[in-house]
């Protein structure tokens, strides 16, 4: 089976020669995902609404290859402040709710003043079944 990629075509696919996912037999690695709204072109203030926005991508990435959220097995977090982490804590637990994927969550700087959480996954399609 071949390698899949999946865009979302955003222009940072293009100019850091990345794929929003990869598909390679029945994994699914998403790349990390942050929450700008595609439509403006901007990025929510707030840190809650930013995790609401990259998990809506990092979901509608899993579903081009087939799963979904419940077949996410790893997500990893990165959060720019850590005042966040408590309000991104909450969107993340209220995302995977009974799915419980291994997470790991990272305090760092973002590529981008304004980006406050960056996700990524690795899914395994039909894990959920």
């Amino acid at each position: 089976m071949s390698r899949r990629r999946i865009s979302s075509g955003t222009p940072f696919e293009d100019l850091a020669s990345f794929s929003r996912a990869v598909v390679d037999g029945d994994m699914v690695y998403v790349s990390g995902t942050t929450g700008m709204d595609r439509a403006t072109g901007t990025f929510p203030e707030e840190a809650s609404a930013q995790t609401r926005l990259a998990l809506a991508h990092v979901e509608a990435a899993l579903g081009e290859a087939g799963a979904g959220l419940a077949d996410v097995l790893r997500v990893t977090v990165y959060i720019a402040d850590r005042e966040d982490l408590m309000p991104v804590c909450e969107v993340i637990g209220e995302a995977f709710a009974g799915i419980r994927p291994a997470n790991t969550t990272v305090i760092c700087a973002l590529a981008l003043p304004e980006m406050k959480v960056e996700i990524e996954a690795t899914a395994r399609i039909g894990s959920a079944g």
